[in-house]
């Protein structure tokens, strides 16, 4: 008898799972996946396109707060976690909902999930949203670029419109963003890639994802793994690389699956030090020794600049920060701040008394982001809401500290300046030690030879 699973998800790593696990396996039937985290992706199917030859009609997808009904009326089995950056109390919580309407509760791990390579892989990953994984992705990239050598960065999945469409995406420049329909999260992933000249890929289909990768166009050397929310790499990597936060200490201890990656990673890059306290900067670095002793630890700070310090200084500001940071990572505090902080803004300007629509239910939702704007964007709907949330609020000008050109998707129609920031690594080691040893042993520099050597 085939055991009926309901997969619990958020439009990334279940696809992933089914695709790697469950697609063409005669032991199972999917028969529901839900969604969580990301507004307006229930009710859609995992398309037949996908699917494969057992699902003819595809998979449908409902909230999970149907979970318990789903598993007694379709009566599932197994109901497989499969979504990132939650607590353990909420993981083990919904394990209690399958549990008790009947159901196993199963967590695929690495071995089942993880896609091999024919090219070497770096893997970047963090154990929160918001670490700044993504800097280190940028920082990685830059390395091996230097050296001449051909980087294509795939990034972990965010496919919320069309599927079968989204089986795979390439990105190398910016009008491709808009011929993908793109968020503003994933522009915000996709964006500083393509402007530094390297091609990015996402989608649904991550084994058909890196074999085109593999083939790109443009040559490939070297694969980077750029991750999702904390989750852990989709393909097996030669070099893995965790950033932890010491904003959030404690935090790589408490989240799946971040600890997992933490415990995975041969390098683990403690971001953030020129703001955190130092106190909570020992914390997560004994937690570290504590569940990997093993890996090489690098320091680093995220530096910021702005495009015009004027607009911050003794003005006040409306900071516009990237949106899934504030909302499932949690934090209260993002590059706009900071950049407010350190630029002498008279006062952050609290945008609740001037929200609307889709907006509101994000605030009701969270309500713990505090006086900041995240930029969400899923939808049409939720970009005029917030192009109209700025209007309204009563500021002198807007910092916007996501990491893409905002105005390039909405009017702003009040002073605004943009936030960059970059990983820059303090002491060592470091990460050009890191990457060039990589690069060393997988034969792609010679030793001695390479920039980082005869600096």
């Amino acid at each position: 008898m085939k055991k009926k699973v309901i997969i619990i998800g958020a439009a990334g790593r279940d696809f992933h799972n089914f695709n790697t696990y469950f697609r063409g396996n005669d032991n199972y039937e999917v028969v529901a996946y839900t969604a969580a985290q990301i507004p307006d992706i229930d009710g859609r199917k995992y398309p037949a396109e996908l699917a494969g030859d057992l699902y003819p009609d595809g998979i449908p997808i409902y909230a999970e707060e149907d979970l318990p009904k789903l598993i007694k009326d379709l009566e599932a089995d197994i109901c497989v976690f499969a979504y990132s950056d939650v607590t353990y109390q909420k993981v083990m919580s919904v394990s209690a909902i399958v549990n008790s309407a009947g159901a196993d509760f199963m967590l695929l791990g690495p071995k089942e999930t993880m896609v091999k390579s024919t090219k070497p892989v770096i893997a970047v990953g963090a154990v929160r949203t918001g670490c700044g994984k993504s800097q280190t992705s940028r920082r990685v990239i830059e390395l091996l670029m230097r050296e001449g050598l051909k980087v294509v960065a795939i990034r972990h999945p965010m496919p919320y419109g069309n599927l079968v469409e989204q089986k795979v995406q390439r990105f190398a420049k910016v009008e491709d963003l808009k011929k993908h329909k793109c968020t503003i999260e994933e522009m915000e992933e996709y964006e500083p890639h393509v402007v530094r000249g390297n091609v990015i890929y996402a989608g649904v289909d991550y084994e058909a994802i890196v074999r085109a990768a593999e083939n790109d166009p443009d040559g490939c050397d070297v694969i980077v793994w750029d991750g999702g929310n904390n989750d852990f790499p989709f393909y097996k990597p030669d070099l893995n690389i965790t950033v932890v936060d010491p904003h959030r200490p404690g935090h790589e201890l408490s989240y799946y699956p971040g600890e997992v990656t933490l415990r995975l990673a041969d390098a683990v890059v403690i971001n953030k030090i020129d703001s955190a306290d130092h106190a909570n900067i020992l914390q997560v670095r004994e937690n570290i020794k504590m569940v990997n002793p093993e890996a090489i630890v690098v320091d680093a700070a995220s530096t910021i600049r702005v495009d015009n310090p004027d607009l911050i200084n003794n003005k006040k500001v409306l900071v516009v920060e990237d949106g899934p940071t504030l909302t499932h990572g949690g934090m209260k505090i993002g590059a706009g701040v900071v950049a407010a902080q350190r630029y002498g803004a008279s006062e952050l300007v609290d945008p609740r008394p001037y929200v609307v629509g889709k907006l509101k239910e994000t605030f009701e939702i969270y309500p713990d982001i505090g006086t900041l704007l995240p930029a969400m964007g899923y939808s049409e709907q939720q970009l005029r809401d917030l192009e109209k949330t700025i209007a309204d609020t009563d500021c002198e000008s807007v910092v916007i500290g996501t990491p893409i050109d905002l105005n390039r998707i909405i009017k702003i129609d009040k002073p605004n300046t943009r936030v960059y920031y970059d990983l820059e690594e303090i002491g060592y080691p470091d990460l050009e030690k890191v990457v060039c040893d990589f690069m060393v042993d997988k034969g792609l520099v010679k030793k001695g030879e390479c920039k980082c050597c005869n600096k």
